[in-house]
């Protein structure tokens, strides 16, 4: 049998607890703080912020937020869709220079019935596929096996940002 070896993973899934319903939110908590890098904030923008997702479901697997937090698609202003979807646009053609993904799925989750992790403030996720990404890991194991560390993808990231 062979074996896979992640060890850099153990402190993602070892921390991994669902949200309580009075845990602050992840992406306030880090637009709070001047120290971008502890909480994988990519960018920000006049009116949005890109997170790497610290439990990806894929190789590059963005978030991209307006900086309130407003849980509701009606909620945000003309000014706040813009700037997330021109920072989705923006991230893409990164993803697609970084790593040449072969398609993107990308999509919300509106409320926790709806899969919402973070039901209270909205949040786009960019998810990078390649052509026989979806391996049988997930489906015998609950597994997912993502092949770049967190910390090589924020420094890619930024860098090419600047």
């Amino acid at each position: 049998m062979d074996q896979l070896w992640a060890p850099w993973r153990l402190a993602y899934v070892a921390a991994a607890k669902p949200p309580a319903e009075n845990d602050p939110c992840f992406i306030c908590r880090g637009l709070a703080d001047v120290n971008d890098r502890e909480h994988l904030i990519a960018l920000r923008t006049t009116h949005s912020v890109v997170v790497l997702n610290r439990f990806p479901y894929n190789n590059g697997h963005l978030l991209v937020a307006p900086k309130a937090h407003i849980g509701s698609l009606a909620d945000l202003s003309a000014e706040q869709i813009l700037d997330t979807q021109q920072t989705l646009t923006r991230m893409m053609r990164l993803l697609d220079g970084l790593m040449h993904p072969e398609g993107y799925n990308i999509g919300l989750n509106l409320g926790r019935v709806a899969g919402a992790g973070l039901p209270g403030h909205v949040h786009w996720h960019i998810v990078p596929r390649w052509n026989g990404d979806t391996n049988f890991m997930p489906v015998l194991t609950d597994v997912r096996v993502i092949a770049q560390a967190l910390d090589a993808l924020y420094d890619a990231l930024v860098a090419a940002l600047r």
